[in-house]
């Protein structure tokens, strides 16, 4: 049985690529959590794996793969919701999309924030990937009575033209309000809400919402009317032009990223290494091209491919929202294990400036203790989400289809 047939009409080769970033994910988070770094090679690589000053190939690497999980966990967001209008009028669905992206809005402030910094204060509120996606979705459910050629459209004008904001002739006007950081300038932005209360400004929307509306679009690939042979064509062109344009606009290195990739005085690996990185704050142009195109590309090629791992990764794909909140308590219920293992004490559970509990200054391991406790997570919720998918195929409960 081929992976793109359907259970309660999901198509299961969006569910093994969308599994697979989930578990890419978790070892961005990790490291977040839990690096240390090795003072022998650079302390300030702990804070920025991809400065090329600082970095090595191992750190960047760690920190390059996990780029992909946004862009594609976005683009088939948009792709499901396509999905979602085979079986629902556009009236319903409109209404349907405005409510679950204000719920994703209501987790990602409350419920996500406190696994991300156990403080039950809340002097911190972070404003990531799944606000994001729930602005994008509350615009297409406004969106959605257009033709869908519009919203195409649209989709390419955000994707392939938002870099030109980055120019300073063009942004000098526009930068430094909170709703222009809301909506495309923030670069880790901090506004006080009230005393001792402050929002941090992650991912602003309106790049994510130009991804959301072209995986709405790529959605029509998936159409039960669509010959698979066709479909499988298809996907080979697009990504393999998307991976085309992302190289050609790189090398000539005028349009596409706010950061330039340059020769480094640290030699050819770290001039390699400056190839790929790209600005995903917000995200860029070749930054979407670097990570979308491939994964349209594995679309293609693991349409037929049924297995052991593909099946494994079916189970993350068909639950992501589980996973992903459980992932954030799992890590940080882990750091207070060692934070107390590590001989850290009661009186450093709340650093001195910093909203997150339990990580104090030397808290942590080298990248192989990383890779370590990534997979305990990752294994550890594997049951968990195996148990909540079966829950989900033999139930048909409204709450469902907002967790």
């Amino acid at each position: 049985m081929s992976t793109l047939s359907l259970t309660k009409n999901r198509i299961q080769s969006i569910d093994v690529l969308r599994g697979l970033v989930m578990v890419i994910m978790a070892l961005d988070h990790v490291r977040d959590f839990l690096y240390k770094a090795d003072l022998a090679k650079a302390a300030d690589a702990a804070m920025d794996p991809t400065n090329m000053q600082t970095t090595f190939p191992m750190l960047f690497f760690t920190r390059w793969i996990t780029h992909f999980c946004a862009p594609i966990f976005v683009f088939l967001a948009g792709t499901s919701v396509y999905l979602m209008c085979q079986k629902k009028t556009k009236k319903e669905l409109s209404g349907f999309l405005i409510k679950r992206g204000l719920w994703l809005i209501f987790v990602e402030l409350v419920i996500i924030t406190f696994g991300w910094t156990f403080n039950p204060f809340y002097n911190l509120f972070i404003m990531q990937v799944i606000w994001a996606i729930g602005v994008s979705m509350v615009l297409l459910g406004i969106l959605i009575h257009l033709p869908i050629q519009a919203i195409f459209i649209i989709g390419v004008i955000i994707v392939a033209g938002h870099n030109v904001m980055d120019i300073p002739s063009v942004s000098a006007g526009l930068k430094g309000t909170f709703l222009s950081d809301l909506a495309y300038f923030s670069n880790f932005s901090i506004y006080t809400i009230w005393k001792d209360h402050v929002a941090l400004i992650v991912y602003a929307f309106l790049p994510w919402t130009g991804v959301m509306l072209l995986g709405f679009c790529f959605g029509m690939l998936y159409k039960k009317d669509v010959d698979p042979l066709y479909r499988r064509k298809m996907l080979l062109r697009i990504g393999s032009a998307v991976v085309l344009l992302f190289i050609v606009l790189r090398f000539i290195n005028v349009y596409g990223d706010p950061l330039p990739w340059s020769s480094q005085p640290r030699g050819s690996v770290y001039t390699f290494l400056s190839f790929f990185n790209l600005n995903k704050y917000p995200p860029s142009l070749l930054y979407l091209c670097m990570t979308i195109g491939p994964g349209i590309l594995f679309l293609a090629l693991i349409e037929k491919m049924q297995n052991k791992l593909t099946n494994i990764f079916n189970v993350y794909g068909r639950v992501p929202m589980l996973y992903y909140v459980l992932h954030f308590y799992l890590i940080h219920l882990i750091v207070v294990i060692v934070f107390f293992a590590q001989g850290f004490g009661t009186k450093d559970i709340v650093p001195e400036g910093v909203p997150f509990f339990f990580k104090p200054n030397g808290l942590g391991f080298g990248l192989w203790g990383v890779y370590a406790v990534w997979a305990i997570v990752v294994i550890t919720l594997y049951p968990i989400c195996k148990k909540y998918n079966q829950y989900k195929s033999t139930h048909t409960k409204w709450w469902l289809s907002y967790l």
